[in-house]
């Protein structure tokens, strides 16, 4: 993007982001019997603070099930076909980034 300023043209690094605008979810009444999904985003201690932190909520809430995902790598968006089985076989998700 660009701007002229008097004599002088500008360039604005930051581009235009254009998103879609998505309503939040409802947010769940209780914890205990979920499908809790864990989406590990492969960055170096984020899989140390997941599995602690999903053993933590496990033990207070109990859920039916937990699902530990992994993305393909930190620096790339997650697959959509991972995005839909996160969504299908699960009631709630968490994840972190931690370095």
């Amino acid at each position: 993007m660009e701007t002229t300023v008097g004599n002088h043209i500008v360039y604005d690094p930051r581009g235009v982001v254009e998103a879609e605008a998505v309503a939040i979810s409802a947010r769940v009444k209780k914890l205990a019997g979920l499908r809790l999904a864990v989406l590990d985003n492969t960055k170096w201690n984020a899989n140390k603070l997941l599995r602690r932190t999903m053993a933590k909520l496990d033990e207070r809430f109990g859920f039916q099930v937990v699902n530990y995902y992994c993305k393909e790598s930190f620096s790339k968006y997650a697959a959509e076909e991972l995005l839909s089985e996160i969504s299908a076989d699960n009631d709630i998700a968490i994840t972190a980034i931690a370095d």
